[in-house]
């Protein structure tokens, strides 16, 4: 059994017990049952990952994996990959999106280095650097097998490095030229639909420069033939060292019992690898949002998933799971701080047929 098998091996249910209790405590609370919704689903579901009732996300973090993707070389992108690096070191300054959404949200942003083409050696950024970009996929394999893996553990040890430093929930996020390319042509074979059915317009491509994107993951899936039953083969022929590192965030979910937030169309595409890898990641994972990107309501469909927002986010960064925070903080509140039925003696609401 090689190291990833027998991390997945380590992923056990939820925690059935806690799960009834917050399922308890909601149909005790003074209001229609069941009338939050998914946000009441969420809780429960977050009190058996954490295994406790008392379910609380005051420590939280959006993990924003920055890497460059080969497949830029082929124009499939509005701007260069050197906007990556940019991005990247915006992010350490606070002067992104993400940054500006979760100083409200009270989340800590961690840009992490996964696979960038350039090094910056600026405070703030966290270097775990796979390799200095992926390969063009137009011309074969992203990247090895070996170095997907790497990828994966890189993910699955962070989220061990920040669940022991108190972290309640991680959102995920990235920033890398190009991963709208890459997660398009894994979500083509995964889903096994035409390119021209999964793939966008990214970051603002014309109508032009759309169908020479799906041209190019096209000539991609044709060159690599990467095998949709072999998750590590898709992920390394046609994918990215963000797509990768954040698959092993979501498996590292599953391993230390924390609740992962999906952001958009990349995130949802590391999940469904992750799934794909270990079925039961499936439980530990929230959506925030459903994507603009035309994959993006179709793999959450796969991941059986409902979206907590609707909103037409295509941005990245984490700025979708992030956005999702507030809203679940709003359904704690109601949970931990609302009258019971009991305490205003009022005769509690009846489930019906």
């Amino acid at each position: 059994m090689d190291l990833l098998e027998s991390y997945c091996h380590r992923i056990e249910p939820l925690h059935i017990p806690s799960m009834e209790m917050a399922q308890t405590r909601w149909n005790s609370i003074a209001k229609p049952l069941h009338s939050l919704g998914l946000l009441e689903e969420n809780v429960v579901q977050m009190a058996g990952i954490l295994g406790s009732h008392q379910v609380e996300i005051s420590n939280r973090c959006v993990t924003v994996l920055c890497a460059d993707n080969g497949v830029v070389e082929e124009g499939v992108t509005q701007v260069g990959s050197e906007i990556t690096a940019k991005v990247a070191e915006n992010l350490t300054k606070g002067q992104t999106s993400v940054n500006a959404m979760a100083r409200l949200a009270n989340a800590m942003v961690l840009p992490v280095d996964i696979g960038m083409k350039q090094d910056l050696n600026i405070s703030g950024l966290l270097q775990k650097k796979i390799g200095y970009g992926t390969h063009n996929m137009a011309n074969g394999p992203a990247m090895s097998r070996q170095q997907a893996t790497e990828a994966i553990l890189t993910g699955i040890h962070l989220v061990k490095t920040l669940r022991e430093n108190g972290c309640d929930i991680i959102a995920t996020g990235e920033m890398g030229i190009g991963n709208t390319t890459t997660s398009s042509a894994m979500a083509s074979v995964f889903l096994q639909q035409p390119p021209e059915m999964v793939t966008g317009k990214g970051a603002g491509l014309s109508g032009q420069g759309l169908e020479r994107k799906i041209q190019v993951i096209r000539r991609a899936l044709a060159r690599n033939q990467p095998n949709p039953a072999d998750p590590l083969d898709v992920l390394s022929k046609v994918g990215g060292y963000d797509i990768a590192g954040l698959t092993g965030i979501c498996l590292g979910g599953g391993i230390y019992r924390v609740p992962i937030l999906m952001d958009g169309l990349i995130s949802s595409i590391a999940a469904l690898t992750a799934v794909r890898l270990c079925p039961a990641t499936r439980e530990y994972l929230l959506a925030s949002h459903v994507s603009k990107e035309p994959a993006g309501k179709q793999v959450l469909d796969v991941l059986q998933k409902k979206p907590m927002l609707t909103c037409d986010l295509c941005l990245g960064e984490g700025t979708g799971a992030v956005a999702a925070l507030p809203i679940l903080d709003m359904a704690l509140t109601v949970y931990h701080s609302m009258s019971t039925f009991s305490d205003i003696h009022m005769k509690p609401y009846q489930p019906l047929e």
